[in-house]
């Protein structure tokens, strides 16, 4: 069973740049999400959504929080990483769609701030989370054993 992240070599610089960028992204998700709990909970959120017509708003407030905190707490482990990223782009897809797209510069309500995250989030989804990360932990652990298996066991001379 090939396992969709973790397999890919990256040298320490590379991953303690993804570990930074890991740390920054997660720490913005989770920021993110809790200000909606911390602002009128999933109820509140899914008001506002349906006030800037959000279709589906109760489920589109449900995913946003979770993927937020849920994801932005993932993201900091690095565990899931290529789905949670994917998942995160989408997120930030329909916020520019929907709230951002009419100008460019957040001072104006703007998707600049919207486009780097997504951005982040598909780059961490195709490069992986690196060695420091849960992911690396749980692929090695399977690969590992993988290649334990498929050792011949060595002959008697």
């Amino acid at each position: 069973m090939k396992l969709p992240f973790g397999n890919r070599s990256t040298t320490p610089a590379q991953d303690v740049v993804l570990l930074l960028a890991r740390l920054a992204l997660g720490a913005v998700m989770i920021a993110h999400g809790w200000q909606k709990l911390d602002q009128g909970g999933s109820g509140g959120t899914a008001d506002g959504f349906a006030a800037m017509g959000i279709p589906v708003a109760p489920a589109a407030a449900a995913f946003a929080i979770a993927i937020e905190v849920g994801g932005g707490v993932l993201i900091l482990l690095g565990a899931l990483t290529p789905v949670v990223g994917v998942l995160w782009a989408l997120n930030m897809a329909g916020a520019w769609w929907f709230v951002h797209r009419d100008a460019f510069f957040v001072a104006e309500g703007g998707y600049e701030l919207v486009l780097v995250l997504g951005v982040l989030g598909l780059v961490l989804a195709s490069t992986g989370a690196g060695r420091l990360s849960v992911d690396h932990l749980l692929t090695r652990q399977v690969t590992g054993q993988r290649d334990e298996e498929r050792q011949p066991e060595a002959v008697a001379a």
